[in-house]
């Protein structure tokens, strides 16, 4: 069975679908690298502007596959290769939208923190448990949690086990949107049609400008800003939109 289905939802959209549902989803290596290949030819097809990360009804995915990190040493953990999957998740670089419905744990939380947007379920939960196995989160956890909503609630969810509902972590700016669970997949499908039907250039540009500039301080983020602007001055999807909005018609974007 193939364990990430592939599919086109809308016009330049790709959307893989976790399915182990025998394993609730667990990020296995081998899922874990499919999700990376396929995100890598995404990345290089310039039909494709955008991409969906979902799951199953009631789970999205329940973290690492603990039966392949039984008797793991040290050097096993490194030899793992993980953290390079995760940079190569959280450095695609176009619109990326995590579509959450049922648990989001450990390692599933983190893949959808990695994404740009994430669209939750009412009756989603995520959580970082990690604690109870005694190891902490391995794939971001501890870094992106603090930075999307504060110390205190990150602490009380990283120290103590506590899962968020989805509504919550609407109210706590830990994702994007939360939706009934029957609308989650239709409503991740628009936000990634509506990016992809925007200038390309721009919306990577937006992207990098955004991610790059919103750890480093204040005066650096603006400059990486101006200096995008000033790239896309010069270019043919910059002179589409001027001439598209001054003639009151849909633009026709090309990505050049």
């Amino acid at each position: 069975m193939d364990e990430v289905r592939v599919d086109e939802p809308a016009p330049g959209v790709v959307r893989l679908r976790i399915d182990r549902p025998e394993k609730r989803n667990a990020l296995s290596i081998a899922v874990r690298r499919r999700i990376v290949d396929e995100l890598a030819r995404i990345d290089a097809d310039p039909a494709l502007h955008a991409a969906i990360l979902a799951g199953g009804e009631k789970i999205f995915a329940a973290g690492a596959d603990i039966a392949e990190l039984k008797g793991l040493t040290p050097v096993g953990m490194a030899a793992r290769g993980t953290d390079a999957m995760w940079d190569a998740i959280a450095g695609f670089s176009k619109p990326l939208i995590a579509a959450v419905r049922g648990v989001a744990f450990g390692g599933g939380f983190e893949l959808a923190m990695c994404c740009d947007m994430i669209v939750a379920g009412e009756g989603a939960r995520f959580g970082l448990p990690e604690v109870k196995l005694g190891l902490i989160p391995g794939g971001g956890g501890t870094q992106r949690l603090i930075r999307l909503c504060g110390k205190h609630l990150a602490m009380d969810v990283l120290l103590t086990g506590r899962t968020l509902t989805g509504p919550e972590a609407e109210a706590r700016n830990v994702v994007s949107r939360c939706v009934p669970d029957a609308e989650v997949d239709d409503t991740a499908v628009a936000m990634a049609a509506a990016a992809a039907a925007m200038a390309p250039l721009a919306v990577r540009q937006a992207k990098e400008a955004a991610l790059r500039g919103a750890d480093g301080p204040l005066p650096t983020g603006l400059a990486l800003e101006r200096k995008a602007i000033q790239v896309l001055c010069g270019s043919a999807d910059f002179a589409e939109g001027v001439a598209a909005f001054l003639e009151k018609r849909p633009a026709r974007f090309g990505g050049r």
